[in-house]
């Protein structure tokens, strides 16, 4: 049974966002001096790392873990291997601002995801605000001009958002069903870091890929040191701490609403170091998608 909606269960679930905006920037500022695959693979082995002292002990022949090992290697494809891959894939060609707004269809994904293979009820408003959204995401994906949507006019990295966005729609709600073993889902970091475990080997058989296709090499220095820090630990540990603790509560399509936040706080980010400003269409764009989210709130 999800819980209602507290103070502190918002807080955890609008820092995220704010980490993973921080995250959207940040791939951005390197994109030109590390391939976006390899970026992902590197990030989550510094995760993997950071969380090995406080949970390995569920690696282990027997946490627990390996008679689940399909679940969490599924939780590890979508969340780990998939998700952030595709957003720094979308990143190498378009802007942290427009590939933030376009995951901000998030929710009608976890609205529609939710129908279709979870058996979870969709009420009108929801659809109402799902479809508000909607048209806040083809207002950026049209760059304001919605004649150009007859074109299908579609940056590479917007099609890679998109793909990015349905992913984290199946992984949030594969990690709202209780189907893990008590004490591996009670402790934060075991339950991360078995996804990890496995996600690394889709990542890195990823990598491997994107290097026999001809990956740029990787240009080492302090300001890449930096970045992967951050990336590691913000967004990646610190970030998917919060967000399943908020999920776990609340349900999916309630926190999914949360991820709204990333472009307002994308948007102020990419100003600040990236002199990005944004256009009028992505202030139009942010108003429709949060009006979604009240709409689709109603009961």
């Amino acid at each position: 049974m999800h819980q209602r909606l507290t103070f502190q269960t918002a807080l955890l679930l609008t820092l995220p966002p704010l980490l993973w905006a921080g995250n959207a920037v940040v791939g951005r500022l390197v994109h030109t001096l590390v391939p976006p695959i390899t970026l992902n693979f590197i990030r989550w082995a510094l995760a993997l790392l950071i969380l090995l002292p406080l949970a390995g002990w569920v690696l282990k022949p027997g946490s627990g873990l390996w008679p689940h090992w399909r679940r969490f290697a599924l939780l590890g494809l979508l969340g780990v291997g998939l998700y952030n891959a595709l957003q720094y894939m979308a990143l190498q060609t378009s802007t942290p601002i427009n590939v933030t707004l376009v995951g901000a269809s998030l929710p009608m994904c976890m609205l529609a995801v939710g129908w279709m293979f979870f058996g979870a009820r969709v009420s009108k408003q929801q659809v109402l605000g799902a479809l508000l959204s909607l048209g806040g995401v083809l207002l950026v994906l049209s760059r304001g001009e919605w004649r150009q949507l007859l074109g299908l006019r579609l940056v590479l990295g917007d099609i890679f958002m998109l793909l990015a966005t349905l992913a984290w729609a199946f992984y949030s709600w594969q990690l709202s069903q209780p189907k893990d073993p008590p004490a591996i889902r009670a402790d934060w970091a075991a339950f991360l870091l078995a996804q990890i475990a496995f996600g690394l080997l889709w990542s890195g058989a990823m990598t491997a890929a994107e290097w026999g296709l001809g990956a740029a090499p990787i240009q080492w220095g302090w300001p890449l040191a930096a970045a992967l820090a951050y990336v590691a630990i913000g967004p990646a540990v610190v970030a998917y701490r919060c967000w399943g603790a908020g999920l776990q509560r609340v349900g999916p399509n309630v926190a999914g609403g949360f991820i709204n936040l990333t472009p307002l706080f994308a948007t102020v980010l990419s100003a600040a170091f990236l002199g990005e400003w944004p256009h009028v269409y992505h202030g139009l764009a942010f108003g429709m998608i949060i009006g979604g989210i009240v709409v689709s709130s109603q009961r």
